[in-house]
């Protein structure tokens, strides 16, 4: 297969830099389906119907929740700063407009918010681009995505995939599904299906792989080549595998559950330091992956693992006691550097790093709203009341920084992502009636 020299490396930030190989609804606030016997004692919200509110907890009116979720969802997505953008009368698609280009981190994020949100003609133009111009319709990558295109050239990046967009776009799918029914112009759950059944005939033909590594039972950095032998911690998403394990239905429900486990106990590992850190890639023992374009680190990838671990402790409440231990190291960490202050690239024992991995063209350390979203969010997991890095996600602006740098894709996602969590109106969606 010639598909070396195709492929270009999965780098978030920076220039690309390394080849890469290739029913009952569910609104807020409303009961959902019985808890089993046996789930009762989690009093995971996915059993009991229950998102906790910290926004309400902290003192702020619906009303006002209800307004900053809406001005924040303008704001990216119809502003004059927006990063989603409609193309004829059918598609759109998310840009990050830093790196010039659109991605499946990008495009499925914005099919999430688009189903939680319950804007069913933005999920559907997202999707039909994200199908038309990305997925692979043959060869060996067939099912897959490839993960970055140039939306001026409309040429490909890569034609290689990065698993944590599959992995949104399963899960959205299946949202989709459960929220809209299959009969209205997109069968969602066949869409799902259609990416699950790909990554599973994928056995090593064309040195292409399922996305989780099954022999490890993680997800894969990229099902390609070596890289399907090493992982990002922020792409670990216990309760998307849980969801998978409940709505899929294509017969792996057992496999799903295991790696949603092997996910919680993989994040123990990657998150042992004091300051409850990570690095951006890890082997999938937890330990540091050194690659090409960046000396291992906490860097702009991490920054989601709090709001990931986050939404698991909500959802599923599988792993309590550790998670809110994590969020205290974390968040104390944090607060030592200073609340309104501190960075946002760390080496994992907390000290500054000496590389600063570039964030478009900007190379710079800075109190970044991305990571003040997600740090917010980990306020889910804390059992001690204190809402400091509530107040001050709401306190804080999606806006140019004082030096005009601004970035409404990363961190204005983030900071969307990280209200829902915080309103409780980021759910595990149930099948509806239609």
């Amino acid at each position: 297969m010639k598909l070396l020299s195709k492929l270009l490396p999965h780098c978030r930030y920076g220039a690309l830099l390394l080849l890469c190989l290739v029913q009952v609804g569910l609104t807020s606030g409303v009961a959902q389906s019985k808890p089993k016997q046996g789930q009762v004692a989690q009093k995971g919200a996915f059993y009991t119907g229950v998102y906790p509110s910290l926004l309400r907890e902290a003192g702020y009116s619906q009303a006002a929740i209800d307004q900053k979720v809406a001005d924040a969802y303008h704001d990216i997505f119809e502003g004059p700063n927006k990063v989603y953008f409609e193309v004829g009368d059918s598609m759109a698609y998310v840009s990050d407009v830093k790196n010039h280009d659109a991605r499946t981190e990008g495009l499925s994020y914005g099919m999430m918010i688009a189903v939680q949100l319950n804007k069913k003609e933005v999920f559907d133009r997202l999707w039909r681009w994200s199908k038309k111009y990305l997925q692979h319709q043959s060869g060996p990558l067939e099912g897959y995505f490839a993960w970055s295109i140039n939306t001026a050239t409309m040429k490909r990046n890569s034609e290689g995939p990065a698993s944590d967009g599959e992995l949104y776009f399963v899960t959205s799918l299946l949202f989709a599904s459960n929220r809209w029914g299959n009969t209205t112009g997109i069968n969602y759950y066949q869409e799902a299906r259609r990416i699950l059944d790909a990554s599973w005939k994928k056995d090593g033909t064309g040195d292409v792989y399922n996305l989780i590594n099954t022999q490890h039972k993680q997800i894969s950095f990229v099902p390609v080549g070596d890289m399907y032998n090493w992982t990002d911690p922020s792409y670990h998403l216990p309760a998307f595998l849980e969801v998978w394990a409940t709505y899929a239905k294509d017969g792996h429900e057992q496999f799903y559950r295991t790696c949603a486990d092997t996910s919680r106990a993989f994040l123990h590992r990657a998150c042992s330091a004091p300051t409850g850190l990570n690095y951006d890639y890890t082997e999938f023992s937890g330990k540091p992956h050194a690659t090409s374009w960046a000396p291992p680190a906490f860097r702009y990838d991490s920054w989601r693992v709090p709001m990931n671990i986050a939404m698991d402790y909500v959802w599923f409440g599988k792993d309590k006691a550790w998670q809110e231990q994590y969020a205290r190291r974390f968040q104390g960490f944090l607060r030592g550097k200073g609340l309104n202050t501190f960075d946002d690239q760390f080496n994992v024992d907390g000290s500054r790093p000496d590389f600063i991995l570039p964030a478009g063209d900007v190379k710079k350390l800075r109190h970044s709203l991305g990571l003040v979203a997600t740090s917010a969010s980990a306020s889910l997991m804390r059992q001690d009341q204190n809402l400091a890095f509530v107040h001050a996600l709401w306190n804080a602006k999606l806006a140019p920084y004082e030096d005009g740098y601004f970035d409404p894709y990363y961190d204005g996602i983030l900071y969307l992502f990280s209200l829902l969590h915080l309103s409780g109106k980021y759910q595990a969606i149930k099948p509806q009636p239609h």
